[in-house]
């Protein structure tokens, strides 16, 4: 689970009375709103910053938080390549088609690109907002849908040591638990 980020309004005033007032974290959740954990995460981050009290009076807030939350060999601001999230979507519907593989290609085209729990992270959301669902009620044992299942397996012939492909079909029952208050 993550958490959000604070406003930097509220980042400011935990460095200023952390560096101007010298309260203790504690005192400092109190006044702020926050955790103990979250205070001492942000002036930790300071800290690792090389940020000190008073802040530049030219920061703005873009400023300040790419100071505080800059990892070691980030570029703050500079954007990198996204993919088609929309051409992925159409690879993964191939056979043996993987997240991983489409991900190696990717970065084959843009070796500045996204790493791969980033490449994944971001497919997730784009995922996520198609929201293709359709909600169907069947009663259950009525109904039986069948489908190949993909690749077609084989089996070898015993005697004659010949290699046979198959066809494979998946079968489920439909079912729906309908829960009526009353």
């Amino acid at each position: 689970m993550t958490t959000e980020r604070l406003l930097m309004r509220q980042v400011r005033e935990i460095l200023r009375l952390k560096y101007e007032q010298r309260l203790p974290h504690r005192a400092i959740a109190r006044a702020c709103g926050v955790g103990v954990g979250t205070v001492s995460e942000y002036c930790r981050r300071a800290h690792q910053a090389g940020l000190t009290w008073p802040l530049p009076e030219d920061w703005d807030d873009g400023q300040l938080e790419g100071r505080l939350f800059q990892r070691v060999g980030d570029v703050v601001g500079g954007p990198r390549p996204l993919p088609d999230m929309a051409w992925v979507h159409q690879e993964l519907k191939r056979p043996g088609v993987t997240l991983l593989r489409l991900w190696l290609e990717y970065l084959e085209r843009r070796p500045a690109g996204y790493r791969y729990s980033q490449f994944c992270r971001h497919y997730q959301r784009w995922a996520r907002a198609l929201a293709p669902t359709m909600r169907q009620v069947h009663r259950a044992g009525e109904k039986v849908f069948v489908d190949f299942s993909g690749k077609k397996p084989s089996i070898i012939d015993a005697t004659t040591g010949e290699i046979i492909a198959v066809e494979l079909f998946v079968g489920a029952l439909g079912a729906s638990v309908v829960v009526c208050g009353g």
